[in-house]
């Protein structure tokens, strides 16, 4: 058949092409590579959406059951961690994240491997000390953003996207050798760090020591000089 009626017979015949790429989790929009992401806070899973999407649940103090993550990093110079307190928190390495899960109401704790995010038993009282000793951490928003902590070397926390964590753990999970991670695993880690330093800007109330400038120590209490 040829002509219009047989041009159209051949369109109603054709398949339509599969969409090519990732798409929107709430509208199927066409999404780029690189793109934003809202927390089902109800079932803790993580969703890649479009602009228009993410831009809905971007109103914090809103009662919703989807959250828009924010792009946010935050560093905390003074941050406190006193000798055993990571063991007490029971975390196996020397990296987690933390977080706050509303739909739990407590706080929760994961840390990389080679089976990737492993939840831990985060013992609460352990948890409130280093939070007591710490009270700026409470600067955190609940679901979207995660409290990173690193104790190789120097102890650093950073406040950080709660997918950036993911990101990182899904990564390690690729590179993991033995039961530290072994050294491909370690580069990630510093790589990701730097990047994270980068970006991070001192909590409020807290100013960054200039570079080769230690911080000075406490004052000694009275209990101390005696």
């Amino acid at each position: 058949m040829s002509g219009p009626l047989g041009a159209l017979n051949r369109i109603t015949r054709s398949k339509p092409t599969a969409p090519v790429g990732e798409r929107c989790e709430m509208c199927a929009e066409p999404i780029r590579d690189e793109h934003q992401h809202v927390v089902n806070t109800q079932a803790r899973q993580l969703m890649c959406v479009c602009r228009g999407c993410y831009l809905l649940f971007t109103d914090a103090s809103a009662e919703l059951r989807y959250r828009a993550v924010p792009d946010r990093y935050v560093s905390f110079p003074e941050f406190e961690l006193g000798p055993g307190q990571w063991d007490e928190l029971e975390i196996p390495v020397g990296l987690a994240f933390f977080f706050r899960n509303s739909a739990l109401g407590r706080t929760v704790a994961f840390y990389p491997g080679p089976a990737g995010a492993t939840e831990s038993e985060l013992p609460l009282e352990a948890w409130d000390n280093v939070v007591g000793a710490n009270p700026q951490l409470s600067l955190l928003a609940d679901d979207v953003e995660a409290l990173l902590i690193r104790t190789a070397g120097d102890i650093t926390c950073h406040i950080v996207p709660i997918d950036a964590c993911y990101q990182l753990v899904g990564t390690l999970r690729t590179l993991w050798r033995g039961f530290d991670g072994g050294q491909d695993a370690h580069r990630e880690i510093d790589s990701f760090f730097a990047a994270v330093e980068a970006r991070s800007r001192p909590a409020p109330g807290v100013s960054r020591p200039a570079p080769g400038v230690s911080r000075p120590a406490p004052a000694a209490t009275s209990d101390a000089a005696s």
